[in-house]
Formats: C-alpha cells, sequence, structure tokens
C-alpha cells in the first residue's frame, strides 16, 4: 500500500522534529527534506502547527483508546497492566519518531491540538491510576503511594523510545517479556 502524500508528509516531519526539534524545522526543511516545493505542501496541509498536531494526536488516541478497552474488559490488574505495557511497546516501535515529538514537542502545540492532547493525556493517566487503585483493592499489588508507581511506569513507557533506540542487542521479544516482568514484578528475587 502507497502512503498519500500527507501522510509522507507527517512522516518525514515526525523523523526531522526528533532529529533536530520541532523549533528547528521550518516547511521549506521539510518540502527540501521531500525533494518538493515548499508551496506543495500546503496542498495538504495547512500548516507546521497542523503537521505537530497530527503527529501527537494519532499517537495519543492510539494509546487512549487502548487503555479505555483494557479498562472494561474483564482482566485481572495485573493482565491489564501487562497489555499495556505491551501497547507502549508496540507504539514505541511503530511510531518511534511520533513519539519522540509527543514527548519533546506537545509543548509547542496550540489551541485546540494542546487542549486535545492534554484531554487525553489526563484520561489516560486517570484510567491507568483506577487500575492500579483496583488492583490495590483487589490485593494484587503492593500498599504502595500510587503517584510513584505511575511516575516510575510511565516514565519508563514514555522514555522507552529513546533507550530502545541505543540498545540494538535486545531483541524485541526479550523486550516483550522482560520489560512487564521488571515493571511489575521487580529485579528482587522472591
Amino acid at each position: 500500500m502507497s502512503l498519500t502524500r500527507k501522510q509522507e508528509i507527517i512522516i518525514t516531519a515526525s523523523r526531522l522534529f526528533k532529529e533536530r526539534g520541532y523549533n528547528a524545522i521550518s516547511m521549506r526543511d521539510l518540502a527540501a527534506e521531500m525533494g518538493i516545493k515548499a508551496a506543495s505542501l500546503y496542498n495538504h496541509i495547512s500548516s507546521k502547527q497542523e503537521i505537530l498536531g497530527l503527529i501527537i494526536l494519532k499517537v495519543a488516541e492510539e494509546f487512549t483508546q487502548h487503555i479505555n478497552t483494557i479498562y472494561l474488559d474483564k482482566l485481572s490488574s495485573i493482565k491489564k497492566l501487562e497489555a499495556i505495557i505491551q501497547n507502549h511497546i508496540e507504539i514505541t516501535l511503530k511510531y518511534t519518531h511520533h513519539l519522540a515529538c509527543m514527548n519533546n514537542d506537545w509543548i509547542h502545540l496550540e489551541d485546540e491540538y494542546k487542549q486535545r492532547y492534554l484531554n487525553l493525556r489526563n484520561e489516560y493517566e486517570s484510567k491507568f491510576r483506577q487500575i492500579l487503585q483496583q488492583g490495590k483493592d483487589e490485593g494484587e499489588l503492593k500498599d504502595i503511594d500510587l503517584e510513584i508507581v505511575v511516575f516510575s511506569v510511565l516514565t519508563t513507557l514514555r522514555t522507552l523510545h529513546i533507550w530502545y533506540a541505543k540498545k540494538t542487542s535486545i531483541q524485541v521479544a526479550t523486550l516483550q517479556q522482560d520489560l512487564p516482568k521488571t515493571l511489575l514484578y521487580g529485579i528482587v528475587k522472591s
């Protein structure tokens, strides 16, 4: 399946934003990278802000849709958390550049894009906390401060794209097996 020109623009922009940062890239830079005139970009996209919004919201919406589905599933909280971690791994591998934009450049979003992103992020974190609380209430998780768990797990998952890109010796299967174990059960033998 071939990509549309708009998809090509978004993919190229996400890579450039990751490499150099949103503020360092102009529409001319993007057009030059694609081998087209800057004016041609505007046949497919209205602004650099729109590109950033589309990049970030694509990933944020995927994360939020997944956690909402998992939240409603009749799984144990441990199984839900494992599924959430696996989803982060999958999205990290599929949308590495998009994740970098989401983590580093969301602050540059304006108006509706920023509000939509913040709403999605808050919804995601709220569902994550509720799943953790469910696990605590049902005795599946240790009685530790949920905010520390949220910070520890989500920080690891949000920065996975940075770390994994440097770890060429770690196979995807190993990552998928060991990351959930480490985040959920720790490293201490029981």
